[in-house]
C-alpha cells in the first residue's frame, strides 16, 4: 500500500473553504473521514494553531494515519468511531463547539486498493465491503440472505440501477446453487444479466451494484443523514463545514441539510423576521463545486466528487 500515491481530492479548495474559521488560535477542526490522513495532514500543516479531531471506523486506517500524523503530537486526536457519533466523541473530549468540519465521503484509497477488502469490482476478492471489519454483515451475506424484493430495492435506491430486477433474478437463481463469496462471479453474472444496450454506457456494468451493496453494508446514507445535521450543530458561530460527496444520493442529502440551514423559516407575511426564524447557515458554494480537469487528469478518483460548504452565522434559537 503506497501512501504517496494517495492524493486527497480537491484538497486546496477544502483548505480555502475552511481557512477563515481555522486561522484563530485554539481552533478545533474535525476530519470525520480520516482515511489515510491526507486531508488531516494538510489541515495540521496549513493551520499551525489548530487542533485536529479525526474519526474513522476502519482500524487499519487509524493505524496507518496515526503513523503519518505522529509528528504533530498531541495536536491530533484520532478516534475509532463512525461519523454520526461526532456529538458523543466531542462530549467525551470536553469540546463544546468546533470551528471546522470536513467530510470526504468516498471509499478510502486503502480500501479500494487492498483486494481482500472486496470494494473493487476490477479484481477478484472476497465480497466483504465492511469499512469496520470488526462488526456488521458482509456484502456476501447481503447477497446470499436478503429477500429478492429487498435486494431490488437496494440496487434501485442506492445504485440507481435500472436493471435491478434482472440482476436480482440472476443472483437468486445462482445463490440457490452456491452462495456468493467472491466478486468476480458477481461481476460476470451482472455482465451476463444485462441487455447489450445497458452494457454500452457508463463504465463497468457492475459499478452500480457494488455501490449499492457498499452503501447497504455500511449503512452509509442513514449514517450521513444523522451525521451532517450533527456536524452543523457542533459548529461555533463563524465555524465552517466542507463536504465532499461522490454520488448523487450523498450530494442530494448534503444539499438538503445545508439548504435547510440557510433558509429563512418565518411564516409568510411577517413585516420583520424575528431572530429565531433567521437562517443559521450561509452557503459558501454555488451549488456543488466540481474538481478541475487538471485534477481529474492527475487523480481519476476525483472525477465524481462534488464539494459543498457552509458557514454557521448564528446560534439556534432557544
Amino acid at each position: 500500500m503506497n501512501q504517496v500515491r494517495h492524493v486527497p481530492v480537491m484538497l486546496q479548495r477544502c483548505l480555502d473553504l475552511l481557512a477563515p474559521a481555522l486561522a484563530r488560535p485554539g481552533a478545533v477542526v474535525v476530519d470525520c473521514t480520516l482515511g489515510l490522513g491526507g486531508h488531516s495532514e494538510a489541515l495540521l500543516s496549513t493551520f499551525p494553531a489548530a487542533r485536529l479531531v479525526a474519526l474513522d471506523r476502519d482500524q487499519e486506517a487509524l493505524r496507518l494515519s496515526g503513523e503519518r500524523l505522529a509528528p504533530f503530537g498531541d495536536r491530533a486526536t484520532l478516534v475509532h468511531a463512525v461519523y454520526d457519533e461526532l456529538p458523543d466523541v466531542l462530549a467525551r473530549l470536553g469540546i463544546p463547539r468546533v470551528q471546522g468540519v470536513l467530510f470526504d465521503l468516498g471509499v478510502s484509497s486503502m480500501q479500494l486498493d487492498e483486494a481482500e477488502r472486496g470494494f473493487a469490482y476490477a479484481q477478484d476478492s472476497p465480497l466483504d465491503m465492511r469499512m469496520d471489519q470488526s462488526s456488521g454483515v458482509s456484502a456476501a451475506e447481503v447477497l446470499n440472505t436478503y429477500p429478492p424484493g429487498e435486494l431490488v430495492r437496494i440496487l434501485r435506491a442506492y445504485g440507481e440501477e435500472k436493471q435491478a430486477k434482472r440482476i436480482v433474478s440472476a443472483v437468486v437463481r445462482e445463490r440457490d446453487k452456491e452462495p456468493f463469496s467472491h466478486s468476480a462471479r458477481l461481476v460476470e453474472l451482472i455482465r451476463d444479466a444485462l441487455p447489450q444496450a445497458a452494457k454500452r454506457t457508463g463504465g463497468n456494468p457492475a459499478k452500480r451494484t457494488f455501490q449499492a451493496l457498499r452503501i447497504e453494508v455500511n449503512g452509509e446514507l442513514s449514517v450521513l443523514e444523522r451525521a451532517v445535521p450533527a456536524a452543523v450543530a457542533s459548529l461555533a458561530v463563524g465555524g465552517r463545514i466542507a463536504v465532499l460527496s461522490y454520488h448523487s444520493l450523498e450530494d442530494r442529502l448534503v444539499k438538503q441539510v445545508l439548504a435547510a440551514g440557510a433558509t429563512n423559516t418565518a411564516p409568510p407575511g411577517l413585516p420583520v423576521v424575528p431572530e429565531r426564524y433567521q437562517p443559521r447557515l450561509k452557503l459558501l458554494t454555488r451549488g456543488a463545486e466540481l474538481p478541475t480537469e487538471e485534477e481529474i487528469a492527475e487523480n481519476r478518483r476525483a472525477a465524481p466528487a462534488r464539494l459543498r460548504g457552509a458557514e454557521r452565522i448564528r446560534e439556534d434559537a432557544p
